[in-house]
C-alpha cells in the first residue's frame, strides 16, 4: 500500500515506521509544522507534503492529530485529497464521522492501536502484537482495514462507534491507573526503605494472573481475604507514613473490596 501520513506526531509516527517495515509505502507526510514534517519525512524515507499542497496519491491516509483538531483537520485536507482513496484516524474516542469532510469522495473509519507509542522507535516495535480497534461503517473498507492491520503484524476487532467513549474509559484504566498505583506503592516501599524493583515479580506475576484467570481470581492479600485487622493496620501506616496518600489508598482498598466481594466486611474500618 502506499500511505500518506498527515500528522507527524508520536502515534502516526510511530504507526508509519511499522508501515514501511513491512513493505508498504510511505507516500508522503504532511504537517502544519513543516520542520517536524521534513523530520519525519527523511526518516520515513519519503518527502514532506506542504500543508496547503496538494496530497500525493494513496491508498490510505492516516490523519494522526488531536481527538479535538480531526474535523478540522478533515476539513482543511478534503479539497486537497482527490488522488487519496480512502482515510482513517486514530483516536479512540471520536467516531468516524469525525472525518466526515472527507467522507463524500471516499471511505472513511478510524484505526485505533490499543498501545502506548512513546516515541517512534519504541512505538513502531511495539506495535507489533498489539491490537488495534477497527471502525467503519464501510463494511468492505473495515474488512480492508482488518487485512491492514494484519499486515502490521497486529490483532484487529471491530469497535462500535457508540461504544468509544466506554471502550476508552477501560484503556485508559488499564493503562493509567495501573501505573498510578504503582506510584503509590513506591512511595509507600520508599517509607519502609525498600526499591520498587523489589515488587517486579509479584505485578509481573499478578498481571500474568489476571490474564489467565481473571482479575477477581488474581486477587490477594488482605482485602481479598476479608482480614479486617490487617486493613486496619495499612490503613494506620499509611495514614502515619504518608498522609497525603490516605484518601487514595482508602478508594483503592474499597475498590479492591468491592470487586472481593468483601466490602462489607471491611467497609466499618474505612474512613
Amino acid at each position: 500500500m502506499r500511505i500518506v501520513l498527515a500528522g507527524p506526531g508520536r502515534a502516526g509516527w510511530s504507526l508509519a515506521r511499522r508501515f514501511r517495515r513491512v513493505g508498504h509505502e510511505v507516500a508522503g507526510v504532511a504537517g502544519r509544522r513543516p520542520v517536524e514534517a521534513e523530520r519525519a519525512a527523511a526518516d520515513l524515507g519519503t518527502a514532506a507534503v506542504a500543508w496547503d499542497g496538494a496530497l500525493p496519491a494513496c491508498d490510505l491516509m492516516i490523519v494522526a492529530v488531536r481527538d479535538d483538531a480531526i474535523e478540522e483537520v478533515a476539513r482543511h485536507l478534503a479539497p486537497r485529497s482527490r488522488e487519496v482513496a480512502a482515510a482513517v484516524h486514530l483516536s479512540g474516542l471520536k467516531p468516524s464521522a469525525a472525518l466526515a469532510p472527507l467522507a463524500s469522495a471516499m471511505p472513511v473509519g478510524s484505526f485505533h492501536p490499543l498501545q502506548t507509542l512513546p516515541n517512534p522507535d519504541v512505538g513502531a516495535e511495539r506495535l507489533e502484537g498489539a491490537w488495534v480497534a477497527v471502525s467503519s461503517e464501510d463494511n468492505l473498507f473495515a474488512d480492508r482495514l482488518f487485512a491492514v492491520a494484519r499486515s502490521l503484524g497486529m490483532h484487529p476487532f471491530e469497535l462500535d462507534d457508540d461504544c468509544k467513549a466506554v471502550y476508552h474509559a477501560a484503556a485508559a484504566a488499564a493503562a493509567n491507573f495501573t501505573v498510578t498505583s504503582l506510584a503509590m506503592a513506591q512511595r509507600l516501599f520508599a517509607a519502609a526503605g525498600v526499591p520498587l524493583d523489589a515488587a517486579q515479580p509479584l505485578v509481573r506475576a499478578v498481571v500474568d494472573n489476571s490474564f489467565s484467570l481473571g482479575p477477581a481470581a488474581a486477587l490477594t492479600g488482605p482485602v481479598a481475604r476479608g482480614d479486617v485487622g490487617t486493613v486496619r493496620a495499612q490503613i494506620a501506616a499509611v495514614t502515619e507514613w504518608d498522609r497525603d496518600l490516605a484518601a487514595d489508598f482508602v478508594a483503592m482498598v474499597r475498590a479492591t473490596g468491592r470487586l472481593a466481594g468483601t466490602l462489607d466486611e471491611i467497609e466499618q474500618e474505612l474512613p
